[in-house]
């Protein structure tokens, strides 16, 4: 099944790692001469009571989308470090160049989990955010630490983030609007590409936000997409960090798709400074009426 409503032989013509004219050049080249390889760490806990089969391993073997992510930094020198363990948070994060998460409950404790993210681990993750590393979330992501936001307290992971999850309906085809059309990534896609997905229903947008792409209602089902248009992927800024967040990523064709690999890549190049990009907030503009969903099925 292709989750993407676009003609496969047209969308290869258009994309690949050429389109961003990065993927063939030398390391050199991407990242201004320099020679020390770049490296990400790709964080995959998930501390409430389900874990996405993206982010699940069998024994040692990494899951789909740790393969993927890695797979996909090769193309532009970066090495890509898998982690599920929260304590490497409190060790030297000064190696990284950039975090990505696919995570929820971070620092909630689960004794079916691997340790969880210290209160001090998350503190030196956002400080180094804010300090200049980049940053990439992946759909469960945005949930952030929920038990923290359902007892009443303040979650600067969300903040950071930019926004907040209402849950979700059933998996289902949207139309994801471009409203960024020189965004690393995203070029050559056209106006728009429908995908089968799992989709956040999401509000509480800090208002600096740089929609990418967009998330039309019109044709959606359930209650919590009876709404106008939100943004559903994004840039933003933390302090001197660039961050970059999606709400696609729950199924596995979706990972595998030609599409959603151009679109991480070019948010991988441009989180860690390859390639630089206009992320002047546009929210208003783009989303019109986006914090003011309804808020229950």
């Amino acid at each position: 099944m292709n989750p993407f409503g676009i003609n496969r032989r047209d969308m290869l013509l258009k994309t690949g790692a050429a389109a961003l004219g990065l993927s063939t050049f030398p390391l050199t080249s991407v990242f201004g001469g320099e020679r020390k390889q770049r490296k990400v760490l790709f964080f995959t806990r998930e501390g409430g009571d389900y874990e996405h089969a993206v982010v699940r391993r069998k024994g040692e073997e990494l899951s789909l989308s740790e393969r993927t992510l890695v797979d996909i930094g090769k193309k532009i020198g970066l090495e890509v470090e898998c982690a599920k363990d929260g304590r490497v948070f409190d060790g030297n994060l000064d190696q990284y160049d950039g975090f990505a998460l696919y995570g929820y409950d971070l620092t909630r404790d689960n004794p079916s989990r691997t340790p969880a993210v210290s209160p001090a681990g998350k503190h030196q993750l956002l400080s180094a955010i804010g300090r200049g590393k980049g940053f990439i979330g992946f759909h469960s992501a945005i949930i952030a630490d929920r038990h923290l936001r359902e007892r009443g307290e303040f979650d600067p992971l969300s903040a950071m983030i930019g926004g907040v999850s209402l849950g979700h309906g059933k998996q289902q085809e949207a139309t994801m609007s471009i409203a960024s059309p020189r965004f690393p990534g995203v070029q050559d896609l056209g106006e728009s590409f429908t995908l089968h997905e799992e989709w956040h229903a999401l509000t509480n947008f800090a208002d600096d936000l740089h929609v990418i792409l967009s998330q039309e209602t019109n044709q959606m089902k359930g209650p919590r997409y009876e709404r106008p248009r939100f943004p559903a992927t994004w840039a933003r800024m933390h302090g001197k960090g660039r961050v970059f967040y999606t709400s696609m990523g729950h199924r596995g064709d979706v990972w595998s798709h030609e599409i959603f690999r151009q679109i991480v890549l070019g948010a991988l190049t441009w989180t860690t400074g390859g390639v630089d990009a206009d992320v002047t907030p546009n929210i208003e503009q783009v989303t019109p009426g986006a914090n003011h969903p309804r808020t229950s099925d």
